[in-house]
């Protein structure tokens, strides 16, 4: 397996000791990770990557969202790239973007001058969506997106099918109320009682539960035939997956739990389809 090793420099002003007395003023800390090639998007080689980032990337779209929305997904250390017209909502909101991907069919000419040149990645092919575009560009751990969801019933079911087609590389789309992802091969999540807790399947899947008020161990999911819409958690809850393809929908206020899990080391991946 092709593991890259990642050297993560942090500046102290102050260091102390367990006791809390100051080592000294100022120290360099290095923190090297072994980050497996698969964990950052397997399909790196086959397509060009863009954005390169060691820490979760935000990226907005342009479906409904607000400024304060995209200013939540933006904690410190993240950068934010837009799919296309996603960027009108950076603009609006004075967030610096990273890069803008996408055909630029649908950005307002003056907002993508306002952008580097360097900055600007058009992609001149018609068979995927600027969601696409951009996501499968992006090589990152974990990538957030915001304006995806909402708005236009077809452009939401074109970002789950970007969603599964791109399993392999882990996207929580954040809505209003609720976020939505690819359920990983195990996630643990620190759920109340009467979260509500959906499972879509896209695929045919399988898979073990615990936490919920209605176990999924014996419940063979398929489109069309079986789903679980509105199961609730009796207390924290674990999922497992024997395949990729299950939609997960979850409360809003789950979004950094889910991000802190998926940026485990250890946090298995699907493969590329």
């Amino acid at each position: 397996m092709l593991v890259l090793c990642v050297l993560q420099l942090s500046v102290y002003h102050d260091v102390l000791d367990q006791r809390g007395s100051k080592l000294c003023h100022s120290a360099y800390h290095f923190k090297a990770t072994l980050w497996p090639v698969s964990k950052l998007g397997s399909n790196a080689g086959m397509i060009q990557q863009i954005v390169h980032k060691f820490d979760p990337v935000v990226l907005v779209g342009g479906g409904k969202a607000t400024p304060k929305a995209l200013h939540k997904a933006l904690m410190p250390g993240r950068v934010c790239v837009a799919a296309d017209s996603g960027a009108h909502l950076a603009y609006a909101a004075g967030v610096e973007l990273e890069a803008v991907i996408g055909d630029f069919d649908s950005i307002d000419p003056a907002v993508l001058q306002a952008i580097p040149a360097e900055r600007r990645h058009q992609i001149d092919e018609q068979d995927s969506t600027d969601f696409e575009k951009a996501l499968s560009r992006i090589c990152a751990p974990v990538v957030l997106g915001v304006g995806f969801l909402g708005g236009r019933v077809d452009h939401q079911l074109a970002a789950v099918h970007t969603l599964l087609r791109h399993r392999d590389r882990p996207c929580i789309l954040i809505g209003s109320t609720e976020i939505m992802l690819i359920a990983p091969p195990e996630l643990r999540l620190p759920t109340r009682e009467g979260d509500i807790v959906s499972l879509f399947p896209m695929v045919q899947v399988q898979g073990q539960s615990t936490g919920l008020r209605w176990p999924i161990n014996t419940i063979r999911f398929a489109p069309g035939r079986q789903i679980g819409t509105s199961n609730a958690a009796t207390g924290p809850c674990r999922l497992r997956m024997d395949g990729s393809g299950m939609l997960l929908i979850l409360p809003l206020r789950l979004t950094q739990p889910v991000v802190d899990a998926l940026m485990q080391p250890d946090c298995a991946r699907w493969p590329a389809p």
